[in-house]
């Protein structure tokens, strides 16, 4: 047997095919130095990737951003996904999206729509997204899917801004005709932690809105599938960050690096392959940066003797380094950290910050 035999094949993966984008939302979890369009994969590259990782397991395939619909050759990847047999979910902003792409898209055989809403009041979803007028084209975007038979998820961060509109947010998402809504409280890492100060709910608001979330889930079993990405700063246990580092999905960015999550570029101590110079099977299988956290043994205590170390798999490498310094260290969401207690109180000195001064994220989409 070899190394090899004891990891599972990938089973996702998120396509980072630009990450020029018309918005600016301020938790994006798109890195600081974002990548330039001169250093993009081209369309041929893109194309051997994703038959690459059909030929691994991977099942599905999220062409995302940035704005996924900037690229000139989208629709020509969203076909060459379905001719390799990869299950496609588009994630996108909806602004700039005609529906002359749309249309060719849906000839392309696009299988999944996930279209991101800021808040459902219009005012507050174009400051949060920095973009004048975004709300009302989200809407018709919602519209044209829906009317096309096309599976339909909204994405809606949560934060200080909209936090008092999460469950009305699982309302409109139903009256839109969305299969599915994802309500997540924003993850600080990216352009999210620059701008935590600006973004932290209180505790209070937070668990309101995770309460009466929970409750829609119950009432709307059937109507509509709620994914609920829970937030951290305000929790007990961490989350199973990608159920587990490496272990069923992984991302590539628009310049080619292969990584076991999103914001893993955050780990300068680790080298990321290339899907330029190396095969989406050897970067899974053989990546030193996919196998630094795989598993269990890296663990330290109180992970190591956990009863949840199987759950949770220690949370966050990336947290845990932005908050302690060390990677390998417990998620300090975590109880049972030595370190939770100045998350807490992190948490409550920004809530307690009433300015909403955000710091936009920018690379134009044209640039």
């Amino acid at each position: 047997m070899t190394a090899r035999d004891n990891i599972a094949p990938p089973a996702g993966m998120l396509a980072e095919l630009t990450h020029r984008c018309p918005l600016g939302c301020a938790y994006c979890s798109n890195p600081l130095e974002l990548e330039k369009p001169a250093s993009e994969l081209d369309t041929a590259t893109w194309k051997r990737v994703f038959s690459e990782a059909a030929a691994a397991g991977v099942l599905h395939v999220h062409l995302s951003g940035g704005e996924p619909c900037v690229r000139q050759d989208i629709v020509e990847l969203t076909a060459h996904c379905a001719n390799a047999g990869l299950y496609s979910n588009l994630i996108t902003s909806g602004v700039g999206l005609s529906r002359r792409l749309f249309d060719a898209l849906v000839e392309a055989r696009l299988d999944h729509l996930q279209l991101s809403i800021q808040d459902v009041e219009p005012a507050s979803a174009d400051r949060i997204a920095g973009y004048d007028g975004a709300f009302a084209r989200k809407t018709e975007i919602a519209r044209w899917t829906v009317e096309a038979d096309l599976p339909l998820t909204v994405n809606a961060v949560m934060h200080r801004a909209n936090i008092a509109r999460a469950a009305r947010m699982v309302e409109f998402a139903i009256e839109l005709g969305a299969r599915r809504v994802e309500i997540a409280h924003t993850q600080y890492y990216g352009w999210g932690l620059v701008n935590r100060t600006a973004l932290m709910p209180s505790r209070e608001d937070t668990e309101i809105a995770v309460a009466a979330v929970e409750a829609l889930r119950k009432k709307h079993a059937g109507v509509i599938v709620i994914d609920h990405v829970v937030p951290d700063y305000h929790a007990r246990y961490p989350k199973a960050c990608m159920s587990g580092w490496a272990r069923r999905t992984f991302n590539v960015t628009p310049s080619g690096k292969a990584l076991p999550c999103h914001a893993a570029e955050t780990l300068t101590h680790l080298d990321f392959w290339n899907v330029r110079e190396r095969s989406i099977g050897d970067i899974w299988y053989d990546s030193p940066a996919f196998n630094a956290y795989r598993g269990l043994d890296w663990m330290k205590e109180p992970c190591r003797s956990c009863e949840r170390r199987e759950i949770d798999f220690g949370g966050c490498r990336c947290q845990a380094l932005a908050l302690t310094g060390d990677a390998a260290n417990t998620d300090p969401i975590c109880e049972k950290s030595p370190r939770h207690g100045g998350v807490a109180a992190l948490a409550e000195h920004d809530a307690a910050t009433g300015a909403i001064d955000y710091r936009y994220r920018r690379l134009n989409a044209r640039a």
